[in-house]
């Protein structure tokens, strides 16, 4: 019994200096992120300690529990998930030092700063200052690792666009409900925008090639299928119910970017911060030389989000300078759905 007692009270001390060791270089990690000075003080703490293998285990043990980085004590930490934007801490580089670093960290602290909120504190000037001294892959690679939007998630948005030549006097104004694997949406239009009271339901596990609406408003008429290509479709929309989402004008930039890489095009920027019908964005207008039908438009504005990797907000222009198009996403929710969203027979819709 002396023996186990004697033992324990030579211990006591030894442990109480490494778990000082431990706390002070766990201080020093998270201020300096100098992990090599932790493990080569707590080596030579081994040489004057009497019980070597059970404080190599608890070296092992406390190294293995301070293996996990700091979020965002550099630079180029690996940035967190979005689901966990509340957390994140804004990136320590100002923002208009940001163009000095390399690619991948730009990217990087373009997504801190969206998470943590730093972006949409900054001001015009910095913004537009910002943008501007990004390396031209930057934002390209922000908004293609997005994500571009949710699994499932409703949004409400105005949209116009010239139909066989004619500028509508209103946008359409619509609900929209999107559900991802499979791909499903529900559009209803509403009642202070063009085509009151139309609704339309799509679901590609049912029917890939067809969707199911009602025209709405005074001449509502019976619900019928119709292809999302035929005429009905095409009579107020030059997209398919498919292309509803921000994920469509995301991918639409990016293969837009590819086809200015392929041809050998420059593609000039003007960067702007805008309030579109409320929303704050950076606005970047591209214009190419050749207009289309090459390129989708001849001259292209879209707004960037400020706490989202996604674009809110798009005008587009012909060869002839005339908008054909205006998309302003209002507000986006992520939500979860059951399978009445997309159901015709739900009481909440009007088939």
């Amino acid at each position: 019994m002396k023996h186990r007692l004697s033992a324990r009270s030579r211990r006591t001390p030894v442990f109480m200096r490494l778990a000082g060791l431990l706390l002070s270089s766990l201080s020093s990690l998270r201020t300096a992120g100098l992990r090599a000075d932790l493990f080569t003080r707590l080596r030579a703490s081994l040489h004057s300690v009497p019980s070597r293998k059970l404080l190599i285990a608890a070296l092992v043990a406390g190294a293995a529990a301070l293996a996990t980085p700091v979020a965002f004590a550099q630079n180029d930490d690996t940035p967190p998930a979005l689901d966990s934007a509340s957390t994140v801490k804004a990136p320590s580089t100002p923002s208009a030092q940001v163009g000095k670093l390399t690619l991948d960290q730009q990217v990087k602290w373009l997504r801190a700063a969206q998470q943590s909120g730093a972006m949409e504190k900054l001001s015009d000037a910095q913004l537009v200052a910002l943008f501007q001294s990004l390396d031209p892959l930057a934002l390209p690679r922000y908004i293609k690792e997005g994500p571009n939007g949710y699994p499932s998630y409703e949004f409400t948005m105005a949209r116009s666009e010239r139909i066989h030549g004619q500028w509508p006097d209103k946008p359409d104004h619509m609900l929209v409900r999107v559900a991802h694997d499979p791909l499903r949406i529900y559009a209803k239009w509403l009642p202070d925008g063009a085509h009151a009271g139309q609704e339309i339901i799509y679901d590609e596990s049912k029917r890939t090639d067809e969707m199911y609406g009602h025209l709405g408003g005074i001449m509502n008429v019976m619900p019928v299928w119709t292809s999302l290509t035929g005429a009905l479709a095409r009579a107020q929309s030059n997209h398919q119910v498919r292309d509803l989402g921000t994920e469509y004008i995301a991918n639409q930039y990016l293969s837009e970017g590819k086809k200015y890489i392929e041809a050998g095009l420059p593609r000039s920027t003007l960067v702007e911060v805008k309030t579109v019908d409320g929303v704050r964005v950076v606005a970047f207008t591209f214009e190419t030389p050749t207009g289309q039908p090459q390129f989708y438009a001849k001259k292209e504005t879209l707004g960037l989000d400020l706490r989202h990797p996604y674009f809110r907000t798009v005008e587009s222009y012909d060869n002839d300078g005339k908008i054909f198009e205006k998309i302003v996403f209002e507000t986006i929710t992520p939500k979860t759905f059951d399978d009445s969203t997309f159901d015709p027979k739900n009481k909440a819709y009007s088939f």
